[in-house]
């Protein structure tokens, strides 16, 4: 399969007139948890030719490349990637950190290079908590639940954990944060949930785990209650993207 992607890479950017400066895996089987028949989420940041980004008339910003049971492919334009970073947006740290790299070139480690001086706590504890709070309310509540949505609630409450602790984007890997911020009473019943994951299919459900639910809860109460307390953060400067955007279109 990395063969199909790394051929509809160079179709996408022969027909878009586009360079792809970084190429990466997004969903489950970045986070560790593919089912059998996970689609791959391929997702990437691309740059047209300088003059594109001197036309008046509004231009798009993203490609939306293929959409099907086994891929999902679209990218995000380089001027639109740098803005969402001065935003703090939680999805620009995901795709630098991503452990499956299916392209990357040398204008992408300019912006890796200073990524995480954009980041804002507080705007990824937003982001992931309330990622979290959407998929349980929508998803946990009956006797029986979508398997992977477990996953979907649990993978943004521990970003939210190491958010706190660490001050640092969150790891890609369920495992990583999981090791480290899960508590230990649940851990034996969220490894049977990663057992049962990756062994059935993506519509897959199972009979509600009371025991990890209560945790849910607790962890989204005490979460959303540090939340509302914590200070303001200062907007970061421009100067840095600027010159780095303007660095890549030359």
């Amino acid at each position: 399969m990395r063969e199909t992607i790394l051929e509809k890479l160079d179709v996408i950017e022969k027909r878009e007139s586009i360079k792809i400066l970084h190429c990466i895996e997004s969903g489950s089987r970045a986070w560790g948890f593919a089912s059998p028949d996970s689609d791959y989420d391929v997702r990437f940041i691309y740059v047209r030719p300088k003059n594109f980004y001197l036309r008046l008339d509004r231009t798009d910003d993203v490609i939306e490349w293929q959409l099907d049971d086994t891929l999902d492919i679209s990218g995000w334009d380089l001027k639109k990637a740098l803005i969402l970073l001065h935003k703090s947006n939680p999805t620009l740290f995901e795709w630098n950190s991503s452990p499956i790299v299916y392209r990357t070139t040398d204008e992408w480690q300019k912006i890796s290079a200073v990524i995480n001086r954009y980041f804002v706590a507080k705007s990824g504890l937003y982001h992931y908590l309330s990622t979290a709070k959407r998929n349980y309310s929508e998803y946990l509540k009956g006797e029986t639940v979508k398997l992977k949505k477990y996953f979907y609630i649990l993978r943004p409450l521990l970003a939210c954990k190491w958010i706190l602790a660490e001050g640092t984007p969150p790891p890609m890997l369920f495992r990583t944060l999981m090791e480290k911020y899960l508590d230990e009473e649940i851990k034996p019943d969220v490894e049977k949930l990663l057992d049962m994951k990756m062994d059935t299919p993506e519509i897959g459900e199972v009979k509600r785990f009371d025991r990890v639910n209560d945790y849910l809860d607790r962890s989204i109460d005490e979460i959303d209650g540090i939340i509302a307390g914590l200070p303001a953060e200062d907007a970061r400067d421009w100067d840095e993207l600027n010159k780095i955007f303007l660095s890549i279109i030359v």
